[in-house]
């Protein structure tokens, strides 16, 4: 029998005002804490949540997270760490804020706690973190060995954010039901430990990560845009962040997130969000396995409703060329990108293919949004 994994954070805990409870969950974690913060908040939430962790015990030195998830922002960050002895390293800020800080923890063995303040990917639930150059290309996952200890979404700090970040949440959670099933049909291994087939409970996390998507994403954006935390705000924040990144680690990802991987290598996608990339590597995952259209339609409806890039103009690339896009499909066919958990057989034009009928098919869309889908796109 195929052996089966499941894993997740040990507390998630989500609300308005949750971040103010931050040394109440980290002292139990030991009385010395790394917090890298991100620099937006360096002077406006730091001083707070260093009284918060000083009420209960807990020593913190502080470090401005430098931007960019790369090996040299996490050396400085590890080297700190260990000069402070810390027990806990906690992240407070974007994906990239909180992949520094789980890599971090993992080098010097200490506990984590993600603290987002934003709800644009679903970073902060998962054992995996993301390098980058410091120009922002990807290069490697690493993989902590552990989930967080620990992770407080802060609700009203949350929808104070641009409504940009929300939806791009949304586009990041849009791939885990498809990248789960592309997952299970490949029967690939998820992303617990050295990896396991997907459990029962995994796949079906990600179904509700969709459904919730599909129910609530339109009224949470619309809510969101004026700052309003309604239950379809809370409901789509759980999705972008618990739901979302259970599914994705439980059940692993594919072609949207492969694609998105492989677009790094054009300089104009680097202005864009982690989810609005991912968003169009939906589209393209699509079409590359070759869906019914009308699940086709469905995402790109949901991707223009909130916002979400579904062409490649949208991405800054409308002057992109055939080299240009082959130069993509070639970065996706490396060995280690996640593309090659789809069901189907891969090529570098396959791919590049899959990117150009995606963004024509949603460019068609817009002239003529009552067109249907062509048959088998």
């Amino acid at each position: 029998m195929t052996q089966r994994g499941y894993g997740g954070p040990l507390r998630y805990v989500q609300g308005p005002g949750i971040a103010s409870d931050l040394g109440r969950y980290v002292a139990p974690l030991g009385d010395r804490a790394l917090v890298v913060i991100d620099g937006f908040f360096w002077e406006t939430l730091r001083p707070d949540l260093q009284s918060a962790l000083s009420a209960a015990g807990v020593a913190a030195e502080f470090v401005r997270f430098g931007g960019e998830s790369s090996d040299a922002e996490i050396e400085r960050c590890v080297a700190a760490g260990r000069e402070a002895g810390a027990k806990s390293v906690v992240g407070i800020g974007g994906g990239k804020a909180l992949d520094t800080a789980k890599i971090t923890a993992f080098h010097i063995g200490a506990r984590i706690v993600t603290v987002p303040t934003i709800a644009s990917t679903d970073s902060p639930t998962s054992s995996l973190g993301v390098i980058y150059s410091p120009d922002g290309v990807y290069d490697r996952v690493v993989r902590c060995g552990r989930n967080p200890d620990v992770v407080l979404v802060d609700s009203e700090l949350i929808v104070k954010a641009p409504a940009r970040f929300l939806a791009a949440g949304m586009g990041d959670a849009l791939s885990t039901f498809y990248e789960a099933r592309s997952n299970v049909e490949s029967r690939s291994n998820n992303y617990i430990g050295d990896g396991y087939a997907t459990t029962v409970g995994g796949y079906q996390i990600a179904r509700a990560c969709h459904d919730t998507l599909m129910r609530d994403g339109r009224a949470a954006y619309v809510a969101a845009r004026d700052g309003r935390l309604t239950t379809a705000v809370e409901n789509i924040i759980e999705a972008n962040t618990l739901l979302s990144g259970l599914g994705f680690e439980n059940c692993g990802v594919s072609g949207a997130h492969g694609i998105h991987d492989a677009l790094t290598v054009l300089e104009p996608v680097h202005h864009f969000l982690h989810g609005e990339k991912v968003a169009f590597g939906v589209l393209c995952l699509l079409v590359l396995e070759n869906r019914p259209p009308a699940e086709f339609e469905e995402a790109l409806a949901f991707c223009r409703d909130v916002g979400l890039p579904t062409t490649l103009a949208d991405l800054g690339l409308k002057d992109a060329g055939a080299a240009d896009i082959a130069r993509v499909g070639e970065a996706a066919m490396v060995p280690t990108n996640v593309i090659h958990s789809v069901p189907v057989k891969l090529t570098a034009r396959a791919i590049s293919d899959a990117i150009w009928t995606a963004s024509h098919l949603a460019e068609r869309g817009k002239a003529d949004p009552a067109a249907p889908a062509a048959p088998g796109h």
